[in-house]
C-alpha cells in the first residue's frame, strides 16, 4: 500500500509539472536531491560505523548478555506474560540498547526478531498480545541517550555544536517513555475491565 501511495505521489507530481510547464525545475530538483542524499549518507557513515562497532564489541564481549541479565527483573515487570527464559527478552533488550544509543537501523532487526519471538507464543496470530503492544510502545517512544541520527544530520549541515541536543533529547525521550508505559498500562486495565463487564 505504501508503494502505491509513493507511486501515486510521483505520478501526480510529474503530471502537475508537465501541465504547469515546470518539468525542467523538477529535473533540477531531482538531481539536487540525489546529490544531497549521497552527501547525507556519507555524513552518517562515521557516526554509525563507530556506534555499530561499539555494539558489536559489546555483543562479542558478552556485555549485552550481562546487561540483559541485569535488566531481566525490570523487563519481566514490563512483560509479565513472558517467562524468565523467553528468548524474546534478549531481542527486546538488544532493541532497547540500540535505541538507547540512537541506532535506529541497528534496532530494527532486533525489533523484528523480538516480534517474531513474541508472535510464536501468540495463541491468536490475528490479535497482538499484551507483550507485543507493550514492546511496540517502548520501541516507538524509545529512551535515547545519544541521538546518533540527529547528531549526524546536525554535523552534516554544519551545526556549531552538534552535541548540544543530547541532554534535551534524553529528557524528552524519558518523558515520552514514561507516558508510553503509563498509557499502555491504563489501556490494558481498561480493556480487562471492559472484557469482564461483557462476561
Amino acid at each position: 500500500m505504501v508503494n502505491l501511495i509513493w507511486i501515486g505521489m510521483i505520478v501526480v507530481g510529474l503530471i502537475y509539472s508537465v501541465v504547469n510547464g515546470t518539468t525542467s525545475k523538477v529535473n533540477t530538483a531531482m538531481f539536487d536531491a540525489s546529490t544531497q542524499a549521497v552527501q547525507l549518507v556519507i555524513g552518517f557513515i562515521a557516526v554509525f560505523t563507530f556506534w555499530l562497532g561499539m555494539m558489536e564489541i559489546a555483543k562479542q564481549s558478552g556485555l549485552l548478555d550481562k546487561l540483559t541479565a541485569f535488566s531481566r527483573p525490570i523487563l519481566l515487570k514490563l512483560f509479565p506474560e513472558l517467562s524468565p527464559k523467553d528468548p524474546a527478552l534478549g531481542f527486546i533488550m538488544s532493541n532497547m540498547t540500540a535505541n538507547f544509543f540512537g541506532l535506529g537501523n541497528a534496532a530494527t532487526p532486533f525489533g523484528l526478531k523480538a516480534m517474531t519471538a513474541l508472535q510464536a507464543n501468540n495463541p491468536d496470530p490475528a490479535v497482538p498480545t499484551r507483550s507485543m503492544i507493550t514492546f511496540l510502545c517502548l520501541n516507538t517512544a524509545a529512551l535515547t541517550l545519544f541521538p546518533t541520527t540527529v547528531i549526524s544530520l546536525r554535523m552534516t549541515h554544519g551545526a556549531p555544536d552538534p552535541m548540544d541536543i543530547v541532554v534535551p533529547a534524553f529528557l524528552a525521550t524519558c518523558f515520552s517513555c514514561v507516558i508510553a508505559i503509563t498509557l499502555d498500562r491504563l489501556f490494558y486495565i481498561f480493556t480487562v475491565k471492559r472484557s469482564r463487564r461483557r462476561r
